[in-house]
């Protein structure tokens, strides 16, 4: 089907730029990424040999990917175990899905981004979002066979369904760097981090419940001292929200959730806990949680939550705001098919971009972002694909940008030690003129905090990836992923951005080379026990020509070793 396809992505208005400059002006034309209108976005051939012409193949790659899922014969699709990113994680559950089970099989780890910081954070056995568990079972005393079962169900007077339940995760996390941020901080760095978090769940009946859960981040011998928001947090309150349920009929309800809380979507580009640093991220919102048939449609409002290195002095971050809808049911006409459709608004009253004059870099962010994302577990295939359009204004013009992004990935489960082979292929958007206020630079908001290792150098703005990957299993208990990213900028009139909000780390004002590098990695993930899990991974980032001609471009190596311990 897509053999002789050619899809041509174009992030711009269809209207020509008053501001666009000719050829002669920005350099060589072959140099240069060029894209048409979103809305011409199919069917367009290309003659030439061009940047442009290897993002279009990138594009059919993604959807190639789906395509071979979906032709994969039926007759060798088994049911999955429960996705990490099923439908009540995605949207999370008005009532909590049930807890870990003593002795569980290590899942499969998370598709996409962030998937080493997940499964090497106690997730084989608890859940990524501890809200999302439920301990109700264990008022049956013949069902308590851990050592900290007494403490996840404690009755509150005579009801059974009046209940708390405590838990704790505590991780120190050894970290070694040698040329930090491509030699920004020049040499080897060796540090500590460390975060604890205990949280309390407190359930009064069916219909309301509290959530509470406290933090303690901290940081040891980074040249610089700590990293704002990410590294040192001393003590403060990290979630606090309440929960009221309304019923409609036997399994339909609606949820508000008002306070401090994480939130997580999809597979986490957009919206996610950041787990891959020290400090998770959280908001301040309010939320509608409905759950309707097959449907889990959430709409809320929040601001992030500014992590701060003092005792209870947290703030919401003063200048964003996020808000949206976002729904999720199953799609039967793809194989163990569930979609994804959302609408997500997004404020940064101080945004910085990579442009020509400080005029034109910095001014007031309004983004809106249109997506969806199809994605399934039909073993022993698994897909993940996503297809975001972005619009709005940035200081006096406008923003039009988008991104896809895909996971595949093939599970040889009869063979020994069970590889799975897998690949990820992204595409964001990226400025087309420095001296235009019109922007196309791609925004991922808050996304996960490895989104494309641990080491997490770079962000996926302006951002080209293809991504090998493959792993195997000793045992149920071991796991060893190799990886190797190949990173390219989308448009050679923009610059690089960090993994987060910000602005950019790299102008693309200095080197016409799209060429950024790669980033071979190792990850050794061991789930001794039901409570440890231990990780030890090393990243390297080769510098690419776009780094060498925007100093300091060295290569950098990246060591990560922690041991997670929840309950």
């Amino acid at each position: 089907m897509f053999a002789g396809s050619t899809v041509w992505l174009n992030w711009s208005d269809s209207a020509a730029d008053p501001y666009e400059e000719g050829p002669e002006a920005r350099g060589s034309p072959e140099a240069r990424i060029s894209v048409l209108p979103f809305g011409h976005c199919w069917g367009t051939a290309m003659n030439e040999k061009s940047w442009s012409e290897r993002v279009a193949h990138l594009s059919r790659l993604a959807i190639g990917c789906l395509s071979l899922t979906l032709n994969a014969p039926l007759s060798a699709q088994t049911p999955p175990t429960e996705p990490s990113d099923s439908t009540a994680a995605a949207t999370s559950a008005a009532t909590a899905a049930p807890g870990p089970t003593p002795g569980a099989v290590t899942p499969a780890p998370r598709l996409g981004p962030g998937s080493e910081a997940v499964t090497g954070s106690g997730v084989p056995t608890y859940k990524l979002l501890r809200y999302d568990e439920d301990y109700s079972y264990l008022k049956d005393p013949d069902r308590r066979t851990d050592f900290w079962d007494p403490i996840k169900y404690i009755p509150i007077g005579d009801r059974e369904d009046w209940y708390v339940s405590f838990g704790a995760q505590l991780r120190p996390w050894f970290q070694f760097y040698n040329n930090f941020d491509f030699g920004t901080t020049p040499g080897p760095n060796a540090f500590l981090t460390q975060r604890y978090l205990f949280h309390g769940d407190f359930h009064f009946g069916p219909n309301i419940r509290f959530f509470g859960q406290l933090v303690s981040g901290l940081e040891n011998g980074r040249i610089g001292g700590p990293l704002p928001d990410i590294d040192e947090n001393v003590f403060d309150a990290h979630q606090a929200f309440l929960d009221l349920v309304q019923h409609f009929g036997e399994n339909d309800t609606l949820t508000w959730r008002l306070g401090r809380q994480e939130m997580l979507y999809g597979s986490g580009r957009l919206i996610d806990v950041r787990e891959g640093v020290n400090l998770r991220r959280s908001f301040d919102a309010a939320r509608l949680l409905f759950r309707l048939g097959d449907w889990s449609v959430d709409g809320f409002w929040s601001k992030p939550v500014l992590n701060r290195p003092g005792v209870f002095d947290d703030i919401p971050y003063p200048n964003l705001s996020l808000w949206g809808v976002y729904a999720v049911r199953p799609l039967a006409w793809l194989p163990d098919g569930h979609t994804d459709l959302y609408y997500l608004g997004y404020e940064n009253t101080h945004a910085t971009f990579d442009k020509a004059t400080p005029e034109l870099s910095t001014g007031y962010e309004l983004r809106n972002s249109l997506g969806t994302r199809m994605w399934g577990h039909p073993m022993p295939w698994e897909y993940d694909v996503e297809a975001i359009w972005q619009f709005g204004r940035f200081g006096r013009g406008s923003i039009e940008a988008g991104a896809i992004a895909s996971a595949t990935r093939y599970n040889f489960d009869e063979l020994p030690l069970r590889p799975r082979v897998g690949l990820v292929a992204d595409i964001t958007s990226g400025d087309r003129n420095p001296r235009s206020p019109n922007l196309q630079t791609f925004n991922p908001m808050f996304p996960t905090g490895a989104y494309l290792n641990l080491a997490n150098p770079i962000g996926p703005a302006n951002f080209i990836q293809l991504h090998p990957t493959t792993d195997v299993r000793f045992g149920d208990k071991v796991t060893l992923l190799a990886e190797w990213a190949f990173v390219w900028r989308e448009s050679v009139d923009d610059g690089i951005y960090g993994p987060f909000v910000g602005p950019p780390i790299r102008t693309g004002q200095l080197s016409r080379n799209p060429f950024v590098g790669s980033s071979p990695s190792v990850t050794l993930t061991w789930n001794a026990t039901r409570h440890i899990t231990i990780l030890a991974s090393y990243v390297h980032f080769f510098a690419g020509p776009f780094l060498k001609e925007t100093p300091p471009g060295k290569d950098m190596d990246y060591v990560a070793f922690w041991v997670d311990y929840t309950f």
